[in-house]
């Protein structure tokens, strides 16, 4: 199984997904390490990246989740899949694949950005993942899991657990 922790910048994927993954007993993987050179380059640069700058890393994580899932390996995986195509993308044909979408509003996002440091994404960037976000709508995406993140992160990562009744 692949759990995908979703959302804006400073939802609190890596954190949640680094408890997840220690709950359950599984690998964790900040899709960030899977961006190319350029993107890392153009967000520490406080360019927003476009939707053909992120198809090659998509690329490269449908492609991770599948050699995962084909070794029947289970992980958390944090990716933004701030559009609703991208979770299309990142579901689509994986039906032991789960996306979990952290909730979070500006203000409190911005908050978080502001105390992280050593990470090469330029806190300016966070309004531009906000106005390309589609946020999930349901019920049209059943499949994905929306979970606030306002709460602590054990907290988010025991409700991930109980709502998707996964055991080691």
């Amino acid at each position: 199984m692949v759990i995908v922790i979703a959302g804006v910048s400073g939802s609190g994927k890596t954190t949640v997904g680094t408890l997840l993954a220690a709950r359950l007993g599984w690998d964790f993987v900040d899709g960030d390490t899977l961006h190319p050179a350029s993107n890392i380059a153009k967000m520490a640069a406080g360019i927003p990246l476009t939707d053909r700058d992120r198809l090659p890393w998509l690329a490269a994580i449908t492609a991770w989740m599948d050699e995962r899932l084909a070794a029947g390996e289970s992980v958390v995986l944090a990716c933004s899949a701030l559009r609703r195509s991208y979770r299309d993308r990142l579901l689509s044909g994986r039906p032991s694949a789960r996306l979990v979408f952290l909730r979070v509003d500006a203000e409190l996002a911005a908050e978080r950005l502001a105390g992280r440091h050593g990470h090469f994404f330029d806190p300016g960037l966070l309004d531009s993942q906000f106005a390309v976000l589609d946020p999930p709508v349901q019920p049209a995406e059943s499949a994905v899991m929306v979970v606030s993140a306002a709460d602590q992160p054990q907290l988010i990562a025991d409700e991930i657990v109980h709502r998707l009744a996964v055991v080691r």
